[in-house]
């Protein structure tokens, strides 16, 4: 009964923290801003707070219908991740044009090379290829998030990155992607166990409250951007170069 009530909990809480993020942004205008981040939290609302609640309410959490919408929605969403990563790439790069063409290049390469791996070890199972291709095409997309956030997050440090906001961005994805790795290693790692897949449901809500919380922190904190950085620095250089008035 405790172990209910907590993911459960757990699962609403994220649905209120989507909801109220995402109206946050929408008042404050915050959305323009950060479009990727806006196109990422609607895509959880419709898919984790409205979809599979509706599928199943209607068909129940044994049916076919749910499984395939279940499944479904995971796929895309990892996918609506992998493009917020890339975008995040692209706002690290902002001024640095020469080194987001080669990482432009590589994020094309890296998810090409990923949905290929997908297929060729699912190559001897061509009957259930559609079915198991969009669940290990999903994990190995997981996966290659959290690399390429971790990645990007030393990249920021390395190239000395002003802007906060993006950093809090970053470190907040980096716990979403953190919750599937830790439960499917946790799965492989204990295969049969009964406490494994009930520890899998704690941990994905509570990492995806733990990203939500970061990022509310990022919009509602104001944290300085790389633009506004780069605009004051050029405001004050004006400032010093102007020749005062007699």
């Amino acid at each position: 009964m405790g172990s209910w009530v907590t993911n459960y909990g757990l699962c609403y809480l994220d649905y209120f923290l989507e909801g109220s993020l995402f109206l946050f942004m929408l008042c404050r205008g915050r959305w323009k801003r950060v479009r990727g981040v806006s196109i990422y939290l609607a895509a959880l609302l419709a898919g984790d707070g409205v979809v599979r609640p509706y599928i199943l309410y209607r068909y129940g959490i044994e049916s076919r219908e749910y499984a395939c919408v279940f499944y479904s929605t995971d796929f895309f969403l990892a996918l609506v991740a992998f493009m917020l990563v890339c975008s995040f790439f692209r706002r690290a790069c902002l001024h640095e044009a020469k080194l987001w063409i080669h990482l432009r290049l590589l994020l094309v390469a890296v998810f090409v090379l990923v949905a290929g791996i997908t297929a060729i070890s699912l190559s001897r199972h061509y009957g259930l290829l559609s079915t198991w291709f969009v669940v290990e095409f999903e994990q190995n997309l997981y996966f290659t998030c959290l690399v390429l956030n971790t990645l990007l997050y030393l990249l920021m440090q390395q190239i000395g990155n002003p802007d906060e906001e993006l950093e809090l961005l970053v470190c907040g994805m980096g716990i979403q992607f953190a919750a599937p790795a830790a439960g499917w290693a946790l799965l492989y790692l204990t295969p049969g166990t009964a406490y494994a897949p009930a520890l899998q449901k704690f941990i994905m809500p509570a990492c995806t409250a733990g990203m939500l919380l970061t990022w509310f922190y990022a919009m509602a904190r104001l944290p300085k951007t790389a633009e506004e950085l780069a605009k004051k620095g050029r405001l004050s250089l004006r400032a010093q170069t102007a020749t005062p008035k007699l």
